[in-house]
């Protein structure tokens, strides 16, 4: 029997000073510490803080899916 999920989603924003790429696996990770059962993502805003006319950091928006734990009868 295939199991159907229902998915919670959440919106993270994660920040770094190296890369988009950095920013994202630092939202993910965080989250990791509470949120069980994440299973994808989607970039939903790119943005930065540009100082002297270079990146300062990169700020990225997700939204995170996670399965809800449980049975519905």
């Amino acid at each position: 029997m295939q199991d159907d999920h229902v998915y919670k989603i959440i919106e993270l924003a994660g920040t770094s000073k190296v890369s988009i790429e950095d920013a994202i696996q630092t939202a993910l990770a965080r989250a990791h510490q509470t949120v069980r059962h994440m299973r994808w993502f989607e970039v939903m805003q790119l943005r930065g803080h540009v100082a002297n006319g270079a990146v300062e950091h990169y700020q990225v928006m997700l939204r995170v899916a996670f399965t809800m734990e449980g049975h519905v009868s």
